[in-house]
């Protein structure tokens, strides 16, 4: 579904990632661990085209994507929900929704939004409430909800569990899962909770310093007697 093929790219004349070759394939939850600094960030900047591609390919299923500005990538059905800045606080919860979807005509953007409040019980509970009075886990939530009323074919989620508690890192993680599993959507997940991540993962990709140190299968990574050193950086 997304490829990248021998990609460099940063922001303006700095270089953040070092031919990077990865896949995501169609229906299924990529994962990309690594410390902070590694160019996790960057990579999905470079699918979305918020960043500077000095060299190599992105490509969304056959079709060369690399340099669109990144509206024509989202109309091409790549949704990219960021760490930070990802909702409106002044705004309610349906009033954040129906800006995601400002490009829908009446009846998808009303189905669209009966589907996220068929996904998100709370949302609809909130859908009056301004976003900046939502707990953290809730916030995220709605940003993975706007997300979805763009029709994604594939979402781009970047540290959507970032200073959590526990019990809506599960929750949030549950609702990636459901949307490969019920919305068929392929995801790509840069995540810090490496372990969590790596475990509902179908494929698993570790970025160091900008470079790929493991391709594969996310248990294999996850028993690896030195997963903690790679993850470091430091082997």
């Amino acid at each position: 579904m997304i490829r990248s093929r021998d990609l460099c790219s940063g922001y303006g004349k700095l270089r953040v990632l070092f031919n990077v070759n990865m896949e995501a394939e169609p229906n299924k939850i990529t994962v990309v661990v690594g410390p902070n600094g590694a160019g996790k960030t960057t990579l999905l900047n470079s699918i979305s085209g918020l960043a500077t591609i000095h060299s190599g390919r992105v490509y969304f299923g056959y079709r060369n994507i690399t340099g669109l500005p990144p509206h024509k990538i989202s109309r091409l059905g790549i949704s990219y929900v960021p760490q930070m800045g990802n909702v409106f606080a002044n705004l309610s919860v349906e009033e954040n929704l129906r800006v995601a979807g400002y490009a829908l005509d009446q009846k998808k953007l009303a189905d669209r939004l009966e589907l996220v409040f068929g996904m998100f019980p709370v949302l609809k509970d909130f859908r009056h409430r301004r976003a900046g009075t939502l707990s953290g886990g809730e916030r995220r939530m709605l940003a993975i909800g706007m997300g979805l009323m763009k029709e994604p074919k594939v979402m781009l989620l970047d540290e959507i569990t970032t200073d959590l508690a526990p019990i809506f890192v599960k929750k949030v993680l549950e609702k990636v899962v459901e949307l490969r599993d019920e919305l068929k959507i392929s995801v790509i997940l840069v995540e810090q909770h490496a372990v969590r991540a790596l475990q509902i993962a179908d494929k698993a990709y570790l970025l160091v310093s900008g470079t790929i140190r493991y391709e594969g299968d996310p248990q294999e990574l996850l028993n690896h007697r030195e997963f903690a050193k790679l993850y470091l950086g430091v082997s």
